[in-house]
């Protein structure tokens, strides 16, 4: 299905809305998450010395961003619910962009990694390839993408007041191979847990 311009408007508003109203309560739930596993996945296949240049793409109220600067890095968040990024900002003492995904405005080949843990899987189908896009062109060449999303197969639609879609692997990897970018690996979490009991996709990805 198709969905208008003003649709799209509508489903990025209700979410950004939704993060929005809940910043402060998702910052206390999120804060002690363990993604180590995913930011190793990340940061092993960016070529050359630390420190590197990241983007946390969707990095709510700024605990990845935290990390990554604590590791001695340089990173650059974006998120698109302004108390979110002002906690962002607070939390990491990082720049953070406010922007939604539908208008994106990101620096051509600034950044050697893009980290987008939990987020794309709220990009509607439709528009999902132009944002993919978006980010191969934001990475230098041999850039490194990581995306972590909660699996499903293809259901689209709303939770509550938050949009999400819900890919499968073959889907998924269509999808990141057709916007310009290689696969390097991708796995289940969390980690050690039976297939059944490991909702979330991780996969990383080269810059082609």
């Amino acid at each position: 299905m198709t969905q208008s311009s003003e649709d799209l408007q509508q489903i990025a508003a209700r979410t950004l809305a939704h993060y929005e109203q809940h910043a402060q309560s998702f910052w206390e739930g999120t804060r002690d998450h363990d993604v180590s596993q995913n930011i190793a996945a990340l940061l092993r296949h960016i070529a050359g010395s630390p420190p590197f240049d990241l983007l946390d793409f969707g990095c709510g109220p700024g605990r990845d961003l935290r990390t990554f600067t604590e590791m001695g890095h340089r990173a650059v968040g974006l998120e698109g619910a302004p108390s979110s990024a002002a906690m962002a900002r607070a939390h990491s003492g990082c720049e953070v962009l406010e922007q939604s995904f539908l208008q994106l405005d990101l620096p051509a080949q600034r950044f050697d990694g893009v980290f987008a843990n939990a987020v794309l899987f709220h990009v509607p189908s439709q528009v999902l390839p132009q944002v993919l896009l978006q980010l191969h062109a934001c990475l230098r060449p041999g850039g490194v993408l990581f995306s972590s999303n909660p699996r499903g197969a293809g259901q689209e639609g709303w939770s509550g007041e938050r949009y999400g879609v819900f890919h499968d692997w073959p889907t998924w990897r269509a999808l990141v191979t057709a916007a310009g970018f290689e696969e390097l690996e991708h796995f289940y979490r969390p980690a050690g847990l039976p297939i059944e009991q490991q909702p979330w996709l991780a996969s990383v990805w080269r810059r082609c």
